[in-house]
């Protein structure tokens, strides 16, 4: 990720973007998500392969997602997709991050408070 005030904030919620990714997608290798951040964010958010791959990492040691290698052009691939818990978790994750965003645009939109 490039050093933004836009990927600072996405920093914290990488597993989630990665993990939403997945589910949407299904199965993606390294390269492939680090593209589709880019895109879905018109270049925005710049993923790089040294934030993503403890992130994958770290959510295969969870035992969240499955890997398969295929081999493209001579050269070793590794494709991410979730299993059942890595299912569970995007969709847990993604509801607990849209919360948390909800709560934050309160206070640039606060709610009319109401004098009765």
């Amino acid at each position: 990720m490039n050093t933004s005030a836009g990927n600072q904030l996405l920093k914290g919620h990488l597993h989630t973007l990665v993990l939403h990714l997945l589910a949407d997608r299904g199965r993606m290798y390294g390269y492939e998500i680090t593209k589709e951040v880019k895109e879905r964010t018109a270049g925005q958010v710049q993923l790089t392969e040294g934030a993503l791959y403890p992130v994958l990492h770290k959510l295969e040691s969870q035992g969240v997602l499955l890997t398969e290698i295929e081999w493209v052009d001579g050269r070793a691939r590794k494709y991410y997709r979730l299993n059942e818990a890595g299912a569970a978790l995007a969709q847990s994750t993604q509801a607990q991050l849209m919360q948390e965003l909800q709560s934050v645009l309160l206070i640039f939109n606060p709610p009319q408070m109401q004098w009765t």
